[in-house]
């Protein structure tokens, strides 16, 4: 049992590349029912390991990976089908980084990073705006009218919004706890 969160999670990069190839292939709604699993057991694993205490470090750290890489794949995907912009993809990308930058210069430190509720409102647009996405363009031969198919759009300009949103509140967060106080120090020094 104590393993089953973090099967779960690594389960998620096992679906990245049956998401890749289903959205480069054009088959989407493949794309959307791999992506929906892996945001399911993205679901259960943490539920799972906090009502069973079975939070470990290995989760702390490979959760987030799996989110990010799942998220990086399929926007990239996304991008070489000309279905968003490549900007998006950027955007979310130079976000990344940061975040990644800022935990190396954080890491050994007492320092306990949970999500907040603005982290989980940014990746719940994202995942919406790539699965209408991926559904708008796997019912574009129907009749539907033009101006829905610019709604993903929308959750991808809420998702920004969102995204830049909780990169600037965990950099509050790190500041007032001290934590890029003390970077600023060692930097000058």
């Amino acid at each position: 049992m104590k393993y089953i969160p973090n099967i779960l999670t690594i389960s998620r990069f096992i679906f990245i590349p049956f998401i890749v190839v289903s959205a480069l292939s054009g088959n989407y709604v493949a794309a959307i029912i791999f992506l929906t699993i892996s945001g399911i057991t993205d679901v259960l694993d943490g539920a799972i390991a906090r009502k069973y205490n079975l939070i470990s470090n290995f989760g702390k750290l490979i959760d987030p990976v799996a989110d990010k890489a799942t998220q990086i794949a399929v926007l990239t995907s996304l991008v070489i089908k000309n279905i968003i912009p490549l900007w998006i993809l950027l955007i979310f990308v130079f976000k990344e980084f940061i975040m990644i930058s800022g935990a190396s210069f954080l890491y050994g430190k007492e320092l306990i990073v949970s999500s907040k509720w603005y982290g989980k409102l940014s990746t719940v647009l994202l995942y919406t705006a790539m699965v209408l996405s991926l559904l708008l363009r796997s019912i574009k031969q129907f009749n539907i009218p033009t101006f829905l198919f610019t709604i993903d759009k929308v959750f991808y300009g809420l998702a920004i919004v969102s995204t830049i949103f909780s990169l600037l509140m965990y950099i509050k967060a790190f500041y007032m706890q001290g934590y890029l106080k003390n970077i600023e120090k060692d930097l000058k020094r």
